[in-house]
């Protein structure tokens, strides 16, 4: 059977490039076509992986393109958050289904092959819901301990989110955006939000592409 081709598409060029790092273990199965932070995809593929990553987890503009591309077969979503209203909402925009971060790498890759294969009508492939962290790929400040989850929080800080609205982009409780602000903010060194901004900003935490 030959490798299920793949694009992924994140706003951060080093969300893409991790998780295509970790694919290619993979790569007898997946075949990473092609990589995008604009949300352009340019060669056939058969699945188009969008990782949402400090971005609305069901964007429509970006689905919409997506689906409107003829090289694109299908869409899937790769995200924390699997709300029936969101689920709902991109599988009208045109997403074929939503696979979970939660996921090992060995079982997001099951998960595409059964997405590409013809007939399969699953569409939402959660991962263990007691499991609070990835380590799926890469993204900024993973090398100074942040985790997957505080990372995306610490992203949506630095572009300039108040609490409210992180925790709508995230699907979080307000509890739990503060809870992930104050273990990140340990983390990394700082005790206000301007420093942690300040702090984003020069770790990599603008994204390659704005909206």
């Amino acid at each position: 059977m030959a490798p299920v081709r793949v694009a992924l598409i994140d706003d951060y060029d080093v969300v893409v490039r991790g998780l295509a790092t970790m694919l290619r273990r993979y790569a007898d199965r997946v075949s990473v076509q092609s990589l995008s932070t604009s949300g352009d995809v340019w060669e056939t593929v058969d699945i188009a992986l969008y990782d949402s990553f400090a971005s609305p987890p069901a964007e429509r503009r970006v689905i919409d393109d997506l689906t409107a591309n003829a090289r694109v077969a299908k869409v899937v979503v790769y995200t924390w958050e699997q709300s029936e209203p969101l689920v709902a909402s991109a599988l009208r925009n045109g997403a074929v289904a939503f696979v979970s971060k939660r996921l090992p790498a060995a079982e997001l890759v099951d998960a595409l092959e059964r997405i590409h294969a013809d007939g399969v009508t699953q569409r939402m492939f959660p991962g263990k819901t007691d499991t609070a962290s990835s380590n799926a790929g890469d993204w900024p400040g993973r090398e100074e301990g942040l985790t997957q989850r505080e990372a995306e929080v610490l992203a949506l800080i630095t572009q300039g989110m108040s609490n409210a609205e992180i925790a709508e982009r995230t699907g979080l409780s307000i509890n739990s955006v503060k809870t992930y602000i104050r273990t990140c903010y340990r983390r990394i060194g700082v005790a206000t939000r301007a420093q942690a901004v300040l702090w984003g900003a020069q770790h990599g935490f603008v994204p390659d592409r704005r909206h």
